[in-house]
């Protein structure tokens, strides 16, 4: 392909979203561009004082079927496809008398929009997109003398380099913004196709393609020596991609990793409720009646681990809360909202990321989560499987009182958000030991009792937090030996999903230290 400049002499612009139209469409004419038009886009520029000469009398073929039909014609496309290097694509264009179009600029019916503000079936059809998809395709196939523009925001490049050439664009900018053309039409189809499997019930569909928009290219990915960059999804679940970062250094790849975990477990509880999050594991979380005394809680877990963590809070985040965090050093805080109080006790740690969602999500919604392999990826449904008390089956003799229940219940919500192998010790709504990602489950209980014990011994408690406490399990005692360590950490009672081969052994375990212990029939694995 000979890699030449392309004169601009007619543009084709037809948009549905209008962001910047006019500035685009007066620096069209000042350059002395023919602009054709169709509907909305044509009365914007001539409501503007632009010339504008309808697609319907250049094709000599009006609109027809409520213009669904309108840019499908062959002189438009005989005029976007045609090569301009060959004589005989020249000779038909002659013949049938199809003028040649330079640039096309095109985005696409407001699909995404239109199915997220709960618009019925067939409005989600209409908005369907069909000569638009056409034109942006075969315009980004003949970058070699077609310019196609997809996205306002690459306006300003474009009059700019037709002011600096004279009028033309050049190769290097028409093969950019043809492959910005397949991206968005790629996750236009996209969004389609998994709106349309999703209305069929089809979780699982026979191909799929995963669509995402650049919300910002990082400094690096886990470690400097690997790429990375964010991506926003179709999914309109409140969180760390959607976030407004009010202040602080831009966040990395791991600062977004542990973020979104810290958020999502937060997300979990009604209550005022604070979680601190360490390499996308808590090491403090905690519910009260006020989010300061939430923090307080949570930060006596683990106060060494919470160093340099991820602070989520599932309140709007006040001045009293704030001002305790800003003795800590965090890496960031993230909330629902921010008041203006608080909003300025931070404001003098400049390094701080400052997060706000506008909401909490929803830890019962439907959704799919995505890990890849070498060669492919596993798509699953979210884990939003929620326990309540009356799903819980007493298997001991001593059943759980009123303030253990509780506190099961908030340890394996919390265990839910925990690597396996998962270990959470709770007393009185706060988190007092655990242990995460541990290949054996028994270590797993050691190693969160053995951590509180480290924390209550530089807080100056006469005994370890764990006494007196609960115990979570994300998954079933293999043996009792786990249950045992939980015992002599001083836990009274137990929650786990039974289901092992020696449930009996590990209840007769339990009624023997006095534990009580019940099971939920659902686990809570996170690799």
């Amino acid at each position: 392909m000979t890699e030449t400049s392309s004169k601009i002499r007619r543009a084709l612009v037809s948009v549905s979203d209008k962001t910047g139209l006019i500035e685009l469409g007066q620096g069209l004419a000042d350059l002395g561009v023919e602009i054709l038009s169709t509907g909305g886009s044509a009365k914007a520029l001539k409501d503007a004082g632009v010339a504008v000469k309808e697609v319907s009398s250049h094709t000599g073929f009006p609109e027809i079927m409520d213009g669904r039909v309108k840019t499908l014609h062959p002189t438009i496309h005989g005029g976007i496809l045609a090569r301009r290097d060959l004589e005989t694509h020249l000779q038909a264009m002659d013949e049938h008398g199809i003028a040649p179009i330079d640039m096309v600029v095109v985005n696409l019916y407001p699909f995404e929009a239109t199915v997220t503000s709960g618009a019925d079936y067939q409005a989600c059809v209409e908005n369907i997109d069909i000569g638009g998809p056409a034109m942006v395709r075969a315009s980004a196939k003949n970058h070699a003398s077609v310019t196609i523009v997809t996205n306002p925001a690459d306006y300003a490049d474009v009059i700019a380099e037709l002011k600096a050439s004279g009028g033309s664009t050049s190769f290097a900018l028409r093969q950019k913004l043809a492959a910005r053309a397949y991206g968005h039409t790629a996750r236009y189809d996209s969004m389609i196709a998994g709106w349309l499997e999703k209305e069929l019930g089809n979780a699982f569909p026979p191909e799929i393609t995963l669509g995402g928009k650049l919300q910002d290219v990082l400094r690096y990915g886990e470690n400097p020596h690997q790429e990375a960059a964010v991506y926003q999804s179709m999914e309109k679940r409140p969180g760390v991609a959607s976030a407004i970062q009010h202040q602080g250094k831009a966040l990395s790849y791991n600062n977004l990793n542990d973020t979104d975990a810290a958020f999502e477990l937060v997300s979990e509880f009604s209550e005022p409720a604070v979680a601190i999050i360490k390499h996308a594991n808590p090491c403090g979380v905690a519910s009260a009646a006020t989010l300061s005394e939430a923090y307080a809680k949570a930060l006596s877990c683990d106060p060494v681990s919470a160093f340099g963590g991820i602070i989520a809070v599932n309140r709007s985040l006040d001045a009293a809360t704030a001002e305790e965090i800003s003795r800590l050093f965090a890496e960031v805080i993230i909330a629902p909202e921010l008041d203006d109080a608080a909003k300025a006790v931070l404001a003098g740690k400049k390094n701080l990321r400052v997060l706000t969602t506008g909401g909490m999500a929803d830890p019962a919604a439907g959704g799919m989560t995505m890990k890849t392999i070498a060669g492919g990826f596993l798509l699953q449904s979210r884990d939003s499987g929620c326990i309540r008390e009356s799903d819980l089956k007493v298997v001991t003799k001593r059943a759980p009182t009123e303030q253990e229940m509780r506190d099961l219940l908030f340890a394996f919500r919390v265990g839910k958000h925990v690597k396996s192998n998962a270990i959470v010790y709770v007393k009185d709504g706060a988190t007092v030991g655990i242990g995460a990602g541990q290949m054996s489950r028994v270590d797993s209980s050691r190693i969160a009792a053995w951590k509180s014990a480290e924390a209550s011994e530089a807080a100056g408690l006469q005994e370890p937090a764990t006494k007196g406490s609960v115990v979570s399990s994300d998954a079933f005692f293999p043996f009792s030996d786990g249950l045992l360590a939980a015992a002599a950490a001083g836990a009274t009672a137990v929650i786990q999903p039974g289901g092992s081969m020696r449930d009996d052994e590990v209840i007769a375990a339990a009624d023997e230290a006095g534990l009580a212990m019940v099971f939920t029939g659902m686990r809570h694995f996170r690799h």
